[in-house]
């Protein structure tokens, strides 16, 4: 039987992948802001961390 991997949103948010295009914008900016206390997005980086 086939596990499948859980996608995080964050891995295909529309918001983050605009930042990696443009990280001076402002959008980038609320994005950088979001990240201090989102927890969707710790949750994320620690699913990263254990890969």
């Amino acid at each position: 039987m086939e596990t499948k991997k859980k996608i995080s949103s964050c891995e295909e948010c529309k918001m983050r992948k605009l930042t990696e295009r443009k990280p001076n914008s402002f959008w980038a900016k609320v994005w950088r802001w979001h990240t201090k206390w989102c927890p969707g997005w710790k949750s994320y980086q620690k699913e990263l961390n254990n890969l």
